[in-house]
């Protein structure tokens, strides 16, 4: 239905346009032909004119009936391409960016203003100065995207931390506080980007809070802001858990404004924030875990986690696994436990895409995981 609607819209534009091209070329006719062709007649119509506008009325219909599927299409085709490409832009970008071209055309009408009087070149002043705003606001404004955001407060609200009074020194120790924080879990950008601190948090076994700093979210912002898509995901998905995670558990999970100019890096401020706060670190970052190490925090690393939690497997066991794929070596197959971890079957080619009876000959730990090698009974 648009479609027609739309269709029917630019027939009648071409026509409309047509008559009054026509219209506009009767003088000229005229002095052409030594006819007045405006003079007189019905309503200042003359049937000479009313004869030439025929012509020119059939002319541009049938290239309005023409031209209407055509430019409909085109006009769709482009409505699509550009709707496929904002579906990829995040919606806080483009708002930002409507906030920053609405800005730059109302300084650009302000000051183009009394500027339009000026004799040829005034009324072209205020389009070129909305031209040339408007786009340095749309730049402008998403080169200070999270500043504006903040400002809308469209950002997970943030506690400041106060210090602690003198009288409570015996007691409370560091910024964070010993009596609150002794318990408590700082998170790194990576287990909140990895996605499995939501479930963690649903068996019970973590006591204390969740500690978000500031320069965490920054960080997950700063990504989430990323023209690489795979890291624009990334930070979106980090940032929709720490929404999650305030809603299911609010009382468990806190955003804190501590930050330490002198330091670079996101995980240079966990590790001292940690250290005052004595608090430890949840993480899946392998150089996070050994600097937090060395430095004497304790670290909670989500990979050995679950690591740990995967079923215990010896030598001479069997057990019944469904074969994937082949394996690197001849005559291999390889099967996955309901946790990932891989199994290689000597002798298991034969059984890919189904199941068979394995019995287990050796199990390899290694930094990555555990990897089970068996062979078909």
């Amino acid at each position: 239905m648009l479609k027609k609607i739309i269709s029917l819209t630019i027939s009648l534009i071409i026509i409309i346009t047509g008559l009054i091209l026509t219209d506009a070329s009767l003088p000229f006719l005229s002095n052409y032909l030594g006819y007045d062709l405006h003079g007189n007649g019905l309503l200042g119509i003359t049937f000479a004119s009313i004869i030439l506008v025929l012509p020119g009325l059939f002319i541009f219909s049938w290239l309005a009936l023409v031209l209407s599927p055509f430019l409909t299409n085109a006009l769709f085709n482009y409505a699509e391409r550009m709707t496929a490409s904002l579906s990829k832009v995040p919606t806080s970008d483009i708002l930002v960016m409507v906030f920053g071209i609405g800005i730059g055309l109302i300084l650009a009408n302000l000051i183009g203003g009394p500027f339009s009087r000026l004799p040829l070149v005034g009324p072209y002043i205020p389009i070129v100065l909305s031209l040339i705003l408007s786009v340095v606001g749309a730049k402008l404004a998403l080169r200070k995207h999270n500043d504006i955001v903040s400002f809308f407060n469209r950002i997970p609200s943030r506690k400041a931390v106060k210090a602690p009074a003198a009288a409570d020194e015996d007691v409370l120790a560091g910024p964070l506080g010993d009596r609150l924080y002794s318990s408590n879990k700082l998170v790194d950008t990576s287990v909140i980007i990895d996605g499995r601190l939501m479930d963690i948090m649903a068996s019970g076994f973590l006591d204390g809070k969740l500690v978000v700093p500031n320069f965490v979210l920054e960080e997950l912002q700063k990504l989430s802001d990323s023209a690489d898509n795979l890291k624009r995901a990334k930070g979106r998905r980090g940032l929709d858990l720490v929404h999650d995670l305030q809603i299911s558990y609010k009382d468990y999970v806190l955003i804190v404004d501590n930050d330490y100019d002198d330091l670079e890096g996101v995980d240079a401020k966990l590790v001292r924030l940690a250290k005052q706060a004595k608090a430890d670190i949840i993480t899946n970052d392998y150089n996070l875990n050994k600097i937090a190490g060395i430095q004497g925090v304790k670290v909670l690393n989500i990979n050995e986690l679950a690591n740990a939690i995967k079923p215990v497997v010896v030598s001479g066991e069997e057990m019944t696994v469904y074969l994937v794929k082949e394996g690197k070596e001849q005559n291999q197959a390889v099967a996955y436990l309901d946790d990932g971890t891989m199994i290689v079957v000597e002798n298991g080619r034969q059984y890919i895409g189904s199941s068979a009876m394995v019995v287990v000959t050796s199990v390899l730990q290694t930094a990555a995981g555990r990897m089970i090698f068996a062979k078909a009974r």
